[in-house]
């Protein structure tokens, strides 16, 4: 390479992680938004949570085609981007296969490289497949109308062209290696299976033009990478990058424990003390803001929440498993974190166009993003939980919109209203007096 395709190459890895840098950031100020939840405890099921979920793929298996395919996909490209350290010291220093001096381990590893690229490539076109022309059910959901749908599309694409680029570059840095007397820095280097097969298609072409063309490959394989990372912030497939976080900071309760609210509890426990003097005035702080029952808005859930949002891949496998959702409710899991996910967006977008400050937009989450009737169409029965693949808790973010709806907002079902009526003056959910309570048993 020339001194100025050096200081191209430089000047386009500062650019492509520099932005990437920037989206990073915008990402956790977005996540920290989210009230603070401490996540610290049991830290040694936290890390076999993040092995087991996110690295070992466990929960994606359950489904056995879809589980075996993306283990393929995983595997290959995080495997096959190790080589993409090789480039970055090609492109900075005017090397080519610098570490073909490992003699046969880079063997092993190029031609491993080049395996797991065609079984990429076959499973990138089987998931498309699935999406496009056999149309599977949760793939063919009103959730994912528009523009998630092609943002699904645009990923499996950008797989496609990269892995290509990958063997098309080896391919004509096999035929170059084979010329005979040799062409340039060309050396002998490297096992390549599936490349091998396609180097023919350069027999009888001139080698300079050969040599343009995997110039060219390898130019636009790094540049695709670069524009890859960078369309993961505004893509679904975050989760490649905070699955990892999401598994081990998820909560470690049994599946339907919920939380107490701080302040009701500790109202509860002044009450039940028999030598609290309940006329006596409480200290107040005068710089605390009210806090707020439940959630309304992305700002009142929590930073696990958010980061849940973040990491949701629309698998749709919540929305699948959601009963409400099987029997015609309105209710989506899947939508319920695109939603919060796309509020949250909303609100970064207006900290940034406010130099640093959250401008009151007249929206929120409830009611702009997530209707009440899919709130309350909820049997809070878990599956959704159960079956997402990174562990998000689309029902965490019901239930606390559920607290705002029923403790700040007084806006409850009619018939949830009539049962905790009756608890309140009956001690029973039903409309008889608590004494009767055992009756039935006297029935024939």
């Amino acid at each position: 390479m020339t001194i100025l395709s050096t200081i191209l190459f430089a000047i386009l890895l500062l650019a492509g992680f520099g932005y990437f840098n920037l989206n990073v950031k915008k990402l956790i100020r977005n996540i920290k938004l989210g009230k603070d939840v401490d996540r610290s405890d049991n830290a040694s099921a936290r890390w076999n949570n993040m092995a087991m979920i996110a690295l070992g793929q466990s929960k994606m298996v359950k489904r056995p085609v879809a589980g075996f395919l993306h283990i393929i996909v995983y595997v290959g490209f995080v495997v096959i981007n190790l080589e993409l350290l090789e480039i970055i010291i090609d492109g900075l220093f005017g090397t080519h296969r610098v570490f073909s001096f490992m003699g046969g381990f880079y063997d092993v590893l190029i031609g491993s490289f080049e395996v797991l690229a065609l079984l990429v490539l076959v499973a990138v076109v089987v998931f498309w497949t699935r999406r496009n022309i056999i149309k599977l059910l949760r793939f063919a959901n009103p959730d994912l109308a528009g523009a998630p749908k092609k943002d699904a599309n645009t990923i499996l694409y950008f797989e496609i062209v990269l892995m290509s680029l990958f063997l098309l570059m080896n391919a004509a840095d096999f035929h170059l290696q084979n010329v005979p007397g040799g062409f340039g820095h060309y050396k002998a280097a490297g096992s390549f299976p599936v490349s091998q097969l396609i180097a023919p298609f350069f027999d009888g072409v001139n080698n300079h033009i050969v040599f343009m063309l995997e110039r060219t490959f390898w130019w636009m394989h790094i540049t695709g990478i670069l524009i890859f990372l960078n369309y993961l912030y505004f893509s679904k497939h975050l989760h490649i990058l905070l699955a990892f976080p999401n598994t081990f900071y998820a909560d470690l309760n049994p599946k339907g424990q919920f939380d107490n609210l701080e302040s009701v509890t500790k109202e509860v426990k002044l009450m039940m003390d028999p030598n609290a003097d309940p006329f006596a005035a409480q200290p107040v702080d005068e710089n605390a803001v009210p806090s707020k029952f439940g959630a309304s808005d992305v700002q009142d859930l929590n930073w696990v929440q958010l980061l849940n949002a973040y990491t949701c891949t629309e698998c749709g496998r919540c929305t699948s498993s959601c009963p409400a959702n099987q029997t015609g409710k309105k209710l989506s899991p899947r939508k319920i974190m695109m939603a919060t996910r796309d509020r949250l967006e909303e609100v970064g977008k207006n900290i940034d166009a406010n130099k640093g400050v959250f401008v009151p937009d007249n929206k929120s989450l409830l009611n702009d993003y997530i209707t009440t009737e899919e709130l309350w169409a909820c049997t809070s029965c878990n599956a959704c939980v159960e079956e997402c693949p990174v562990s998000i808790s689309p029902l965490s973010i019901i239930m606390d919109m559920r607290r705002y709806l029923v403790m700040e907002q007084s806006a409850a079902p009619q018939s949830l209203n009539a049962m905790m009526s009756n608890i309140e003056n009956n001690g029973a959910p039903w409309q008889y007096n608590q004494m009767d309570r055992l009756n039935w048993k006297d029935e024939n």
